[in-house]
């Protein structure tokens, strides 16, 4: 059995997609590092980042980092269709996660808490470097789209790792709307991801004010 540390609108939608597409046991711990809840201090315990999501694995393995996650998922369950069978494929759908996990994640970083990366500073340089990582994560989006964002290659109907990380990750920080106006292609493509039934029956509850996907 596994548990999964996590909260509404968080990265652990992803990994609770993933879990799902895996047809396996598993138990949600509401937590977070950043409200308190009745999972926070067993999160302290085994993630002193207090970071999430966090996957406790049935063994008391700890596993942190969405793209780690979902990695060792679809090695564990390779029929789960998480990642592709083909090694050539395999190799770009880990190179898509880490891109996520190194580029739009360190940016989102940044936008959610700018005064952590400036020491002493005012409110004016925070919305500077906000304003700047945003501009940054948004760049790195596209270029996500340009060298990931292949309709042949993207799983819309069955979503893997990839598709999944992705269409969780874009839902902040304005990346949605940024690429709708600058991808439109692939803007249509993580609609679609979204309206594949178990993702979105996810995506429905961490975010029941975003409208319905129809993709």
């Amino acid at each position: 059995m596994y548990t999964l540390f996590g909260t509404q609108g968080s990265g652990s939608a992803a990994i609770e997609i993933a879990l799902r597409r895996c047809s396996v046991p598993f138990t949600l711990s509401e937590a977070c590092g950043w409200e308190e809840g009745p999972g926070k201090e067993a999160l302290r315990r085994v993630n002193p980042l207090m970071q999430v999501p966090t996957l406790l694995l049935a063994d008391g393995t700890v596993l942190t980092e969405s793209a780690a996650i979902l990695i060792h998922l679809g090695l564990e369950h390779p029929d789960s269709g998480l990642l592709p069978g083909k090694s050539a494929q395999r190799a770009q759908a880990l190179r898509a996660l880490v891109y996520i996990a190194a580029n739009c994640y360190a940016a989102i970083g940044i936008i959610d808490y700018p005064q952590r990366w400036l020491a002493g500073s005012d409110d004016d340089l925070e919305r500077l470097l906000e304003a700047g990582a945003r501009t940054r994560l948004h760049e790195h989006w596209e270029t996500f789209a340009d060298l990931f964002g292949d309709a042949g290659i993207w799983r819309c109907d069955a979503p893997g790792a990839v598709e999944i990380l992705a269409s969780v990750v874009t839902q902040w920080s304005g990346a949605r709307e940024h690429l709708r106006n600058t991808r439109a292609d692939f803007h249509a493509l993580l609609l679609k991801v979204d309206a594949e039934p178990l993702v979105n029956a996810v995506i429905r509850r961490h975010w029941p004010w975003k409208p319905p996907a129809t993709g």
